[in-house]
């Protein structure tokens, strides 16, 4: 019988458990409630109960998948793999799995093993266009961009509404400094305005091209529609340093500090504003408070000594 505190917490999460509890031995029933555990992000617990599940039906390959994919999110890479790989050994047709695992051979680079997992998909369905999009991003991780653009390209002909091969196509049409770019990042932030990230990407690709007066536009719809974008922020900060404008620069790195009080780069930046407008105390404060932040972290360091401080 399940006695943790948290079952009883959530209506839902004490209703399934106590299904549980009248049928101790109902494996779906586990896998029901791993799946609200991980949408109220307590993954430990989650875990358990997709284990627990497979261990009562040891036939259901999407409980062995379940796993693999949680331990896959928390970066247990080799324990996602060998529970992946026990889903494709109860179901080797499953084409979800295949692709679940070339995902983690990509993050290992083993592209090999990657591709000869979207292989197998391919060889049952030619037209899957998650398999084109992982041989894109396995050819985007090999440097190899004429081959991961034709790789998304088809992706999108499979599947016009795949926003992730379409903004894939933006970035890497950005990086050649291709406008066509900006017609595909477009498309990709019509299909969900509520994610700015294409729409930030516009402004690199104009802040790449030195056009600072578009790229700032572009950066303050991304504030606008998000004020917690903080790359937003810290773009427009360099552009406005690139402009000569030091206290404007000053601002937008002030900001940053105020919604992500841990960031160390956001000190850092701000106190080179701060020492270029001649205000040494308040700049040895920011480098200072970044170097606690993150030790590691040479350019604060660096500064302070510049500065003959310690």
């Amino acid at each position: 019988m399940d006695t943790d505190p948290v079952f009883s917490e959530n209506p839902r999460l004490k209703s399934i458990t106590e299904q549980i509890n009248n049928s101790p031995k109902d494996a779906s029933l586990y896998f029901e409630r791993g799946g609200l555990l991980h949408k109220l992000k307590l993954d430990t617990l989650a875990i358990k109960d997709y284990k627990k599940a497979a261990t009562i039906d040891t036939t259901q390959a999407k409980y062995y998948s379940a796993v693999g994919d949680l331990l896959f999110e928390h970066k247990d890479i080799n324990g996602s793999i060998e529970w992946i790989q026990k889903a494709i050994a109860k179901d080797p047709t499953d084409q979800k799995a295949h692709l679940k695992i070339a995902k983690l051979f990509l993050y290992l680079k083993n592209y090999p093993q990657a591709f000869a997992e979207i292989n197998i998909v391919m060889r049952k369905n030619v037209y899957d266009p998650e398999a084109y999009f992982l041989k894109g991003m396995i050819y985007k991780d090999m440097k190899d961009t004429a081959k991961a653009i034709s790789s998304f390209e088809t992706a999108k002909q499979v599947a016009p509404d795949y926003r992730d091969a379409i903004i894939q196509l933006g970035l890497l049409f950005s990086a050649k400094k291709d406008p066509i770019a900006l017609n595909y990042l477009d498309d990709a932030y019509k299909m969900d305005s509520s994610d700015v990230f294409p729409l930030f990407a516009k402004g690199v690709y104009y802040q790449n091209a030195k056009d600072y007066t578009s790229a700032k536009e572009i950066y303050r719809k991304c504030i606008l529609r998000n004020t917690h974008y903080i790359d937003a922020y810290f773009n427009m900060g360099y552009i406005y340093m690139q402009q000569d404008s030091v206290e404007k620069s000053f601002r937008q790195y002030d900001i940053i500090t105020k919604l992500d009080p841990l960031n160390p780069t956001a000190y850092f930046n701000r106190g080179l504003c701060n020492e270029m407008m001649n205000k040494p105390k308040d700049a040895v404060a920011d480098y200072r408070q970044a170097r606690g932040l993150d030790t590691a972290y040479k350019s604060p360091k660096e500064a302070l000594k510049r500065l003959g401080v310690q």
